[in-house]
């Protein structure tokens, strides 16, 4: 991991350089590793929010990864630097949903997007279990701090194949 800024407010940027041996045999950056830097991301943005490593020593809860949608939209290739934006969408009694948009210092606009379903779990019982009050206030205020942006354009969507036949 290269390192990220954030104030724990939406957005938080990380920032990370693609290494030559994440290069598949098509010349470009291997889709598992964008999840990786996704994921380097999302580690990041729940250390800023206190619900990192810390979090899970102290508390005895994690946050899982329940679902998560990649676009892929340019080639990246090694040496490339990406810097990651990060916002909290939304958050339920249990769940956050975070909006990754990745880009390359090389290329203009957006390399790939995530969005990524999280869920609280009590690491001893093994299940989802709600937010502490404190903590949901302060996903509440995160969410609330970031809602005159409009939503990503390629948030919320699913994997479907559309065809004229319904």
């Amino acid at each position: 991991m290269t390192g990220s800024s954030s104030t724990g407010n939406s957005p938080a940027t990380h920032r990370e350089t693609v290494d030559a041996a994440w290069v598949d045999y098509n010349g470009h950056m291997n889709v598992a590793f964008y999840v990786l830097v996704f994921d380097h991301a999302t580690d990041a943005f729940l250390d800023a929010l206190d619900l990192g490593e810390n979090y899970r020593t102290r508390a005895r809860c994690s946050v899982f990864v329940g679902e998560m949608h990649v676009c892929y939209l340019q080639e990246v290739v090694a040496g490339d630097e990406l810097a990651v934006t990060t916002r909290l969408l939304a958050s339920d009694g249990k769940r956050l949903v975070l909006f990754h948009e990745m880009r390359c210092a090389r290329i203009e606009g957006v390399v790939a997007s995530n969005e990524v379903l999280c869920v609280h779990v009590d690491l001893d019982a093994r299940r989802a279990v709600a937010w502490p009050d404190t903590v949901a206030a302060r996903l509440a205020a995160t969410v609330a701090g970031d809602a005159g942006r409009p939503r990503p354009d390629r948030s919320g969507r699913a994997v479907a194949l559309r065809t004229n036949n319904g």
